[in-house]
């Protein structure tokens, strides 16, 4: 993760603050959706109205 050059002694404006964690927030849901999309099961050619194949 890249920092701006910020000095220590200055803190951070909240919306920079927010902007990384919503960085972070982001990469951590699509690393966890990319997993979940790996292990999901395929769905068959089966209809999705509920009836039964004929």
């Amino acid at each position: 993760m890249s920092q701006e050059a910020v000095p220590p002694s200055q803190p951070k404006g909240l919306l920079q603050q927010m902007e990384e964690l919503m960085a972070a927030l982001n990469a951590d849901l699509s690393e966890l959706d990319a997993d979940l999309q790996q292990s999901a099961p395929r769905p068959d050619a089966s209809p999705t109205d509920g009836s039964e194949p004929a």
